[in-house]
């Protein structure tokens, strides 16, 4: 067992309210200069919608993470070593600037320097880049809360999961819905970022797992850009070096929050550390589609574990690191609750930030068609109501609606499983059962033998409830943000305990993450 430190992030779908307030903290303090500005390390998606790259999901267009192969083992999905060398200089998986936006500003001076005139002036975009005018054709969020829905909210590559009649019913007027994704970097602990990179410019720190890339080593081959699948990884055609999300690093080393989360309105994002086995990672990487969920949140170990503990203190791991761990939100949403998933398993980077998927209401039609049932069979079932959702005593049924909400399940697991719905559909009667037993305790027109029993269903306590509501609604500062206060002294022991210089764990390109010397 080889225990290791990794930073790692839960963001809570069901309360990010899309104001975009974590992008534009990051856009100003870390991509505001020449050849970022189409560069957003933080962006919040509307989903179903084809995201930021256009289509970035479809990696038979982008070629990003990694494949498993006949041999049981997985390689880079983008090119064999060879075939990475052959496409270091036309490479033909590169995302273009029209996958982004071309970036643009205005002619300001025109409405001011123009000559009297019988017309009003205006201010013409010109690009960022080349300096002319253009047409404005895209730019970031543009399909902001179905904005275009036909040209993008219906390319959602996820809605290839589902049947064209499934696709068509969740574009229908009265069911309509959508949600915000917001995405940063992974900080992945299989990253294909990583591997993919011929001059080794990319490396993981070996202190916190972020991922950093080194600027004087960096020679713009752009292999990261197209092997992350999330397409983090961002070239600035003004330096000559790519950039990506290094999780406000400076920030964290002081102690404070990165920028997008402390900037966060909907309170959203929970920041904490969490201890894994890297013994696991190859095999967890490699394991089958049905699997990869199970596999990766095994890596994460207990911090209350002796074993773990002393495993982690042999490998210099510092006691403030492993008790910000046993304190860590990222453990109790992900570990010790099961309300987390990953963005994409099937991707098999093993990101480390997970998501709470939102619990969308379900359709007026069926409230009634339920209740309709209830009225039928008055004696046998009792009736518990929130939001749509209804609870059938004599079958346990909490969740009958669950699968017809607006958005279908095989939609949610598309996103968070790899297809396994039960995954899903298992979190969200949880954070169900969550609301109805806190609706007992607030409005009380739900009986309490009935909200013990809907908690019970779902393997939840009193005492699990109240901590979950506690952390997803009253918490504090310090609570959503757990930082290890040893930081860059852990990474000075670390270098000198591993006799690695950049205190990183070793990546060779298109290899697997392998124990450092």
């Amino acid at each position: 067992m080889d225990v290791r430190a990794q930073m790692s992030m839960v963001f809570h779908l069901d309360k990010c309210i899309g104001c975009h307030t974590c992008s534009i903290a990051c856009k100003n303090i870390w991509t505001d200069r020449k050849g970022a500005e189409y560069q957003w390390w933080n962006n919040v998606e509307t989903k179903p919608g084809t995201g930021y790259p256009g289509k970035w999901e479809n990696q038979d267009i982008y070629k990003g993470g990694w494949i498993k192969e006949n041999n049981g083992k997985i390689r880079l999905k983008s090119a064999t070593k060879l075939g990475g060398l052959m496409n270091i200089f036309h490479n033909p998986d590169l995302p273009i600037i029209d996958d982004y936006y071309e970036p643009f500003t205005y002619k300001y001076l025109d409405l001011i320097e123009s000559p009297e005139s019988d017309d009003q002036p205006t201010a013409r975009p010109v690009s960022l880049i080349t300096g002319k005018p253009i047409d404005i054709k895209m730019g970031p969020n543009w399909d902001d809360d179905l904005s275009g829905t036909p040209d993008y909210a219906r390319k959602d590559p996820n809605l290839d999961k589902l049947s064209p009649a499934e696709r068509e019913a969740m574009f229908q007027l009265e069911r309509m819905a959508f949600f915000y994704l917001p995405r940063i970097c992974n900080h992945c602990l299989n990253p294909a970022c990583v591997a993919s990179c011929p001059s080794g410019a990319i490396y993981k720190r070996g202190e916190d797992g972020i991922v950093l890339i080194n600027q004087k080593v960096c020679r713009a081959w752009r292999m990261c850009v197209t092997s992350c699948p999330y397409k983090k990884s961002y070239y600035n055609w003004h330096t000559g070096k790519s950039e990506k999300c290094i999780l406000c690093y400076p920030r964290l080393e002081s102690g404070q929050a990165p920028a997008c989360m402390h900037s966060c309105v909907g309170r959203i994002r929970y920041l904490g550390v969490v201890l894994y086995d890297a013994d696991q990672i190859a095999d967890a990487a490699a394991d089958d589609n049905n699997n990869l969920v199970d596999r990766q949140l095994n890596i994460i170990l207990d911090p209350f574990n002796p074993r773990v503990i002393a495993s982690a203190q042999s490998n210099g791991i510092d006691d403030s690191t492993i008790k910000a761990a046993q304190i860590s939100p990222i453990y109790k949403f992900v570990k010790e609750w099961g309300l987390a998933l990953p963005l994409h398993p099937e991707f098999r980077t093993l990101p480390m930030l997970f998501y709470v998927p939102p619990l969308l209401p379900v359709m007026a039609s069926l409230k009634e068609a339920k209740k309709e049932k209830l009225a039928k069979n008055a004696d046998p079932i009792a009736k518990i109501w929130n939001d749509g959702w209804l609870y059938d005593t004599s079958t346990k049924d909490l969740w009958g609606t669950i699968e017809q909400a607006r958005f279908p399940l095989k939609y949610m697991a598309s996103l968070f499983s790899a297809g396994d719905e039960e995954k899903v559909k298992q979190i969200l009667k949880k954070l169900m059962a969550v609301r109805i037993y806190r609706r007992h305790l607030t409005v009380g027109d739900i009986d309490k033998k009935k909200a013990d029993l809907a908690i019970q269903d779902v393997n939840l306590t009193p005492d699990m409830v109240d901590s979950i509501y506690y952390l997803t609604s009253l918490a504090k500062f310090d609570d959503r943000f757990v930082i290890p206060a040893a930081h860059r002294e852990q990474a000075m022991e670390m270098v000198e305990f591993t006799g690695d210089t950049k205190g990183s764990i070793g990546f060779g390109f298109n290899e697997s993450p392998t124990r450092s010397a």
